[in-house]
């Protein structure tokens, strides 16, 4: 490493090394966690002619905590289960658990319902469990798409868990690490951290960070606007978004050569940064178009959440709130990657034009036949 770019995979193994060296010990489990799912990951190592496997990060110092990875069985209510059982047990290590794909959750539904969002409220065992699950609409189809952001967000409550959408390596770098060293209230209980991992930006090009980003500053909930040549005085709208939206977003943007839009990025849902949000927003004109984008449904996603935690905000600057994305649906997404493009294709110029985007799903009605 020369001081080049920085990815997902990386930023994520310079978080779990740097936490082991300090002595924090690092546990992650999930169906396919020492590859990952998208084969970004090189954890683990193994002897080709004798099949003996060999962990670096286990060899890092002497002292060091203990890393473990475990590719866990495909049933994810008893592995998230063991998962919580072992935070309360060690509420000292980081103890991940990662979904193949993000949906694949709700597979252990009861056990976010009953323990992980609930057990401080109703029996006052905190828990630091983390959860990755992957999320963003690259085509994939309806069961590969979404992590369901709508469902956790229903679930937020009296500070209860941290939800979050990281979009660069950096961010995510911080978020582990403010897990151990920063994630927890004033009595020092510490939080469950729900995070949506990407797909297709594990390698993007332009979702990197550098070094530079990594030792630092830390997370930071709300990002706003990072182009110099922006002047926020000449800004006529504003963008908010999470996530992988963001970079198709930056790219339209560059196409089209606007400079009088700024995109502001949210990655953070729970506890919702008003504040930071608020100053974030003041930096441009009251007279700014404020727009929500996002790739899910219109009923799923954060919309509703966004807008009702805005809301405040719209009042004092007497702003309202515009949405783009898709139209509601009972499915997550289509099933044809032509029309997923499409769709994607529509939203993105909904957001910079207010054109409604025709990224519904058509109902076919039969007329009965005549008699």
């Amino acid at each position: 490493f020369n001081g080049g770019a920085i990815d997902w995979a990386f930023g994520e193994t310079l978080a779990f090394g740097s936490l082991a060296l300090g002595g924090t010990p690092v546990r992650l489990s999930g169906q396919d966690s020492t590859r990952g799912t998208f084969s970004q990951r090189h954890l683990e190592f193994y002897d080709y002619e004798s099949g003996q496997g060999y962990l670096p990060l286990r060899h890092l110092s002497k002292d060091q905590g203990k890393f473990d990875v475990v590719d866990s069985s495909l049933s994810e209510y008893a592995v998230m289960g063991f998962e919580f059982g072992y935070t309360v047990g060690d509420p000292f290590t980081l103890v991940m658990w990662e979904a193949q794909f993000g949906d694949f959750a709700n597979g252990a539904q009861i056990m976010i319902d009953q323990f992980i969002t609930t057990a401080e409220s109703k029996w006052g065992q905190p828990t630091g469990l983390v959860l990755l699950l992957p999320h963003g609409y690259e085509g994939q189809g309806p069961e590969h798409s979404s992590a369901r952001i709508e469902r956790f967000l229903t679930l937020c409550a009296e500070n209860n868990m941290q939800v979050c959408n990281a979009s660069t390596p950096a961010q995510y770098f911080h978020l582990l690490r403010r897990q151990m060293y920063g994630g927890v209230d004033r009595r020092g209980m510490r939080k469950p951290l729900i995070v949506f991992t990407p797909k297709s930006l594990l390698r993007h090009a332009k979702a990197v960070s550098h070094l530079h980003d990594l030792i630092t500053g830390g997370f930071r909930e709300v990002i706003s606007d990072e182009n110099p040549m922006l002047r926020p005085d000449h800004i006529s709208k504003v963008l908010m978004c999470s996530g992988k939206v963001y970079y198709d977003l930056l790219a339209a943007r560059e196409e089209r050569g606007l400079d009088n839009i700024a995109l502001v990025r949210l990655e953070q849902y729970y506890p919702f940064p008003l504040n930071e949000l608020r100053d974030t927003l003041l930096r441009y004109s009251a007279s700014a178009e404020l727009v929500w984008v996002q790739e899910e449904p219109r009923n799923m996603g954060a919309w509703r959440y966004i807008r009702e935690w805005i809301e405040p905000l719209l009042i004092e600057s007497r702003r309202t709130l515009r949405y783009a994305g898709r139209a509601e649906s009972s499915s997550p997404s289509a099933g044809s990657l032509k029309r997923h493009t499409q769709e994607q294709a529509d939203l993105i110029d909904s957001a910079f034009t207010g054109n409604t985007a025709p990224t519904g799903r058509k109902r076919v009605v039969r007329k009965p036949k005549a008699k």
